[in-house]
């Protein structure tokens, strides 16, 4: 899942990211509605967690931006974060088109389980759940199985299996994993990519998983044949 945090107080904005990047999503973080709106028009978010005290444009004007732009596949969920909860401003962001509304100051597991349930939601008219063989995935709870038995996978080893069981029996480049997987201005190196490839082989090929690297293309999942 790829999350936008429009926030301009930098060390809530920093901690939330930590928070649901260690859940294996991938997060960008912005201070600025300008630029919120501008990557909402040329990236696909799977939800918008939006501050509506925003310098110069705020995030009352961001959001009716957002719906105006939406997409033949449907709105993002934008979940509303603000000190500003006045009834009047719950009113105006609601129908704005928010779909949930959380007011500063907040308990962060009341936060991470309103962004699954908006995940779930959004999620409704598709399966969530991922079968690979032996292997099924839950991608809005989070929870991973092998074989019926609870598979332990780190933030950043779900997230490029999540990248690759999208793209079944399709070469991937290691560019390609890093894009959707790392947030703006991180610095995540093809060899990081390559450790994660090879904790997943570790973990998945005893089962009979194999994800094949192509060489000077990238990797690639193997379709799932019985022994």
């Amino acid at each position: 899942m790829r999350l936008l945090i429009v926030e301009d107080d930098a060390p809530l904005a920093s901690g939330l990211q930590r928070i649901l990047e260690a859940e294996g999503h991938a997060v960008d973080v912005t201070p600025r509605g300008e630029e919120a709106v501008l990557a909402a028009a040329h990236e696909k978010f799977d939800l918008v967690i939006l501050d509506i005290g925003l310098p110069q444009m705020d995030g009352f004007e961001v959001l009716r931006r957002l719906r105006a732009g939406s997409d033949k596949s449907g709105p993002t969920p934008v979940l509303v974060l603000t000190a500003r909860d006045a009834v009047e401003d719950r009113v105006r962001g609601l129908d704005l088109g928010a779909d949930d509304y959380m007011a500063k100051p907040f308990a962060m597991p009341e936060l991470t389980a309103r962004v699954r349930a908006l995940l779930r939601r959004s999620q409704a008219h598709g399966d969530p759940r991922i079968v690979h063989g032996p292997l099924a995935i839950d991608t809005v709870a989070r929870r991973a199985f092998l074989r019926g038995e609870s598979l332990e996978l780190a933030a950043r080893e779900w997230a490029v299996l999540e990248v690759l069981l999208a793209k079944v029996e399709k070469i991937v480049s290691k560019e390609a994993i890093i894009q959707a997987v790392a947030g703006w201005g991180e610095d995540l190196s093809p060899n990081a990519i390559e450790v994660y490839v090879s904790r997943l082989r570790s973990k998945l090929e005893p089962a009979g998983i194999k994800i094949r690297t192509v060489r000077g293309f990238g990797y690639m999942l193997e379709e799932f044949k019985e022994p």
